[in-house]
């Protein structure tokens, strides 16, 4: 890949070893140089002239703390836990707005750290007793002290893909986008099936195409609550389209120029490309030769 997708190349260390060690994890709390990201429910607060903003650790915010990593120069960096009884929106999109003012590494810790507030407000009772867990492991895990099951936070892989024929590839677009925006066709991998699988079956259900030659392009965390973008590319036998209008409101096939002009925002495109942020931006790019 030419550039870091969006929402990847993070600058933190993770610092693995600070998450199963009880001492030195509470030794980083009380670190003079500890800083705590600062979040209005779940969007990011922007400082001054953008980019995110850092606090020192507030003793009196009970809150528990979240290891976010360690910087270069040993810094540890926390986010804290959500209050009890809010409710945390992960779906909500109004922070778009605000990430154009985040460098890519910005929006890359961002994610991270939204994803595992959102996880972490969403997951305050055991699933195999009911009874509360509480955080461990660095906040990257919660435990039920009654049944002392374990959980972490989960990922949920999502196929992206454009489908190709005759030099040509389809975009779709759901009832709920701008209008004349058109993306590449998305969806949830299923218990029991490969990437390769995942990706036949989804066209074949939105857009009633089979297609062959499914291959890897390219992964992309989308914190929209917790998704692993996976983006791929396949061949299609023939350009008829059968589209499940529930899922899918419109669809059709561009061409490169179709695609230049989508990407270049010329008036006249056919469509309206997904945002720089996005692995559908990125996989239109890469089949388009930009």
């Amino acid at each position: 890949m030419p550039l870091p997708l969006g929402f990847t190349g993070a600058w933190l260390d993770r610092a693995d070893q600070l998450r199963t060690n009880a001492a030195a994890f509470a030794a980083a709390i009380t670190d003079p140089r500890a800083r705590c990201l600062r979040l209005d429910g779940i969007d990011f607060v922007p400082g001054e002239g953008g980019g995110l903003s850092w606090e020192a650790i507030d003793p009196a915010d009970d809150r528990a703390l979240m290891l976010l990593g360690i910087d270069d120069s040993g810094a540890p960096h926390f986010v804290r836990e959500a209050p009890a009884g809010v409710q945390v929106d992960a779906r909500s999109r109004t922070v778009m707005r605000l990430l154009p003012l985040l460098s890519g590494a910005d929006a890359a810790l961002y994610g991270g750290a939204r994803s595992l507030v959102d996880w972490h407000a969403r997951h305050r009772f055991c699933a195999v007793c009911g009874s509360p867990t509480a955080l461990f492991r660095g906040g990257w895990g919660r435990r039920c002290d009654a049944c002392h099951a374990e959980h972490f936070p989960r990922v949920d892989p999502v196929v992206i893909m454009l489908a190709e024929f005759e030099d040509r590839v389809l975009v779709g677009r759901q009832g709920g986008f701008p209008p004349g925006f058109f993306s590449a066709l998305a969806g949830f991998v299923e218990p029991g099936e490969s990437l390769e699988e995942a990706v036949a079956r989804e066209l074949w259900e939105e857009a009633g195409i089979r297609v062959s030659d499914v291959s890897y392009v390219a992964s992309q965390p989308w914190p929209f609550p917790s998704s692993l973008m996976i983006g791929c590319r396949a061949v299609a036998h023939d350009a008829a389209l059968t589209l499940d209008t529930t899922e899918i409101e419109a669809a059709m096939w561009v061409d490169r120029a179709d695609v230049r002009a989508a990407l270049g925002g010329d008036i006249g495109a056919p469509f309206m490309a997904p945002p720089p942020l996005a692995i559908a931006r990125y996989l239109l790019e890469d089949w388009a030769e930009i």
